[in-house]
């Protein structure tokens, strides 16, 4: 039987992808202090797809886990709730960069005939 896969499962697929790539992405970014709309902004440049609805909660969970500091400012316009990386966060940062390396070279082996 041969079945059609559409393009939102595809689509579904590529989100469930996607979905632990926000982790890494965020510890890369948030060297330098950054609030979150900026932080949406500079994943979106960089084609790192990511909702506020996801991004919002993600940055207090990993502020709860020990990952990232935060501070309010409140010279600017409007007050912002600031995230950087802690040294915690650095080191989880080093560990999921390793571990990333190693899939992606995993992956291309396991691909490389489709490629």
């Amino acid at each position: 039987m041969l079945y059609v896969v559409s393009d939102e499962v595809i689509f579904s697929q590529v989100q469930e992808l996607r979905r632990g790539t926000v982790v890494l992405a965020c510890l890369a970014l948030l060297d330098e202090p950054q609030y979150g709309y900026a932080l949406l902004e500079t994943l979106k440049d960089a084609e790192v797809a990511v909702d506020g609805n996801t991004l919002y909660p993600l940055l207090r969970r990993l502020e709860k886990q020990g990952l990232l500091n935060s501070e309010w400012r409140t010279s600017d316009a409007r007050p912002r709730k600031y995230y950087r990386v802690n040294p915690e966060g650095a080191r989880v940062r080093a560990s999921l960069i390793q571990e990333w390396q190693t899939l992606v070279d995993s992956i291309s082996q396991l691909t490389k005939e489709d490629c």
